[in-house]
């Protein structure tokens, strides 16, 4: 089998559980997990769920709601991990014992028989696979695409919509992430209720955790009131963390709270409160490279990787655009105009492009050529001249992490982007030549180089292999003889 890496990740340990490739497109596993209680004032009580986490206690949230009063409200859960079936204490009063023995974490086997308080629990699991269909249909939601990459995806997203399954997507800047968000909330049983965006990229990192959580009234200097955080704001609908990459890394272990426990405690509260969500997340980031520098955690990133669904860039997809230009193009074009359309020599030219900033800097390039052409047709002049050029013999550009080649010079404006995404490539220029440049004073010392730039070691590693740069790379490009004219 193989098994496909999405980009973004650097180790194939940290796929997600639900989603496989054998070559022939995506497969998901179905995994029924099976519960029934074999001893204690619950006996004959049974419960299946189809999904990759159940809980066991006596709050109502519960999967396996038990009556026995030795048993703690979030007792145990079983987790599916790597095709395999964890067994996790939740801080219970009693503790929780496999097949007679006291157990923090343990993997389970079909026929387990597990003890919570005074009642005894068989574990009973079943799985089968399924071959994801690719749709007729060429959108899903406001996403469009009639390449395979983009159909595997929609097939995906159907697939799954209608689960509670937590997901992350990635992707790099412009792809999509929010609308394939906002497509798995309206196409899923929460559709009517609440859709919460959380940007964990544009909160300061001291209103992060109200932001999320909630507050009460005097909990802080200027909190004059009690506000609800958007888990409790979303209770029975869909959160999205947009840009979970960036989520403090102090933070993280009371998000894995909430999405263990299923319940969040506002700022200065005494109480918790439970909430339903689903949770949908996104990032451009490299998390296996931030796992494994102890940037974003582990155990954070399984319970947002249930399933992990990558969004190709727009390069990779040429075959698109075309359909998305002329679908934006029907609508963006200024009320009273007639109908606009693209010249042959428009399309090529932007087929020609290398789209850094995806999706979303076609659509500023489309409206900004609707607003401004005079006639009904749009051609090359109208499209105004490339901002970014780069060469597209290769099929690969750069993402705007900074992980490319981008030479001695800093990178022309791109006004085609928005501020944010434009920063990001001068941000990532500059990075990139000081790296080079610490590095080679220091002699690949990289202790002493992160001393002087006034970073931990890791971190300092982490920008290196965030940059692909490799410190023997760069003391043997120092060295290199100069060339002499003949």
């Amino acid at each position: 089998m193989n098994n496909k890496v999405p980009q973004s990740l650097a180790d194939a340990r940290f796929l997600g559980t639900q989603v496989r490739d054998d070559g022939s497109g995506p497969l998901v596993v179905s995994h029924q997990l099976g519960l029934s209680v074999v001893e204690g004032s619950d006996r004959g009580t049974q419960v299946k769920l189809s999904g990759v986490r159940l809980t066991i206690g006596t709050a109502s949230g519960s999967e396996l709601v038990l009556s026995d009063q030795t048993v703690s409200r979030r007792h145990c859960e079983i987790l599916v991990r790597n095709e395999q079936y964890l067994l996790r204490d939740l801080g219970s009063t009693n503790g929780t014992l496999l097949n007679g023995t006291p157990v923090v974490e343990a993997y389970l086997t079909p026929g387990s028989v597990i003890q919570v308080g005074a009642t005894q629990v068989l574990f009973e699991p079943t799985k089968k696979w399924e071959r994801v269909a690719e749709p007729a249909s060429d959108r899903f939601g406001e996403m469009f695409g009639a390449s395979r990459p983009m159909r595997e995806v929609f097939g995906l997203l159907a697939r799954i919509a209608s689960t509670d399954l937590s997901c992350l997507i990635m992707g790099e800047t412009g792809t999509g992430k929010e609308l394939a968000a906002r497509a798995l909330h309206s196409q899923s049983s929460r559709a009517d209720k609440a859709f919460v965006v959380v940007d964990c990229g544009a909160m300061s990192a001291t209103l992060t955790e109200s932001e999320l959580f909630g507050h009460e009234k005097g909990a802080f200097t200027g909190a004059d009131r009690m506000r609800p955080g958007a888990f409790e704001l979303a209770d029975g609908g869909t959160i999205f963390l947009d840009e979970v990459g960036e989520l403090p890394i102090h933070l993280q272990p009371k998000l894995l709270r909430a999405l263990e426990r299923r319940e969040v405690k506002r700022l200065g509260a005494s109480r918790s409160v439970d909430v339903d969500v689903r949770v949908v997340a996104a990032t451009h980031r490299n998390l296996g490279s931030m796992i494994e520098s102890k940037d974003f955690r582990e155990d954070v990133y399984y319970r947002l990787a249930e399933v992990v669904i990558t969004l190709p860039p727009l390069r990779e997809r040429r075959e698109d655009i075309a359909l998305i230009a002329e679908r934006m193009l029907r609508t963006l074009t200024p009320a009273g105009r007639p109908p606009l359309s693209l010249s042959t020599e428009a399309i090529n030219e932007l087929k020609g492009r290398p789209w850094l900033g995806n999706v979303r800097e076609l659509r500023n390039t489309i409206k900004r050529a609707a607003a401004l052409v005079q006639g009904s047709s749009i051609d090359t002049q109208s499209l105004g001249a490339r901002q970014i050029r780069g060469s597209t013999q290769t099929g690969t550009m750069p993402a705007l992490t900074g992980s490319y080649d981008i030479g001695d010079a800093p990178p022309p404006l791109h006004e085609g982007l928005p501020i944010k995404e434009a920063r990001e490539l001068w941000v990532a220029h500059m990075e990139k030549a000081y790296l080079k440049q610490v590095i080679q004073r220091f002699s690949g010392d990289l202790g002493a180089a992160s001393e002087h730039a006034g970073v931990h070691r890791k971190s300092l590693e982490r920008l290196l292999r965030q940059h692909q740069l490799k410190s023997q790379d760069l003391l043997d490009e120092e060295e290199a003889p100069e060339a002499v004219e003949a």
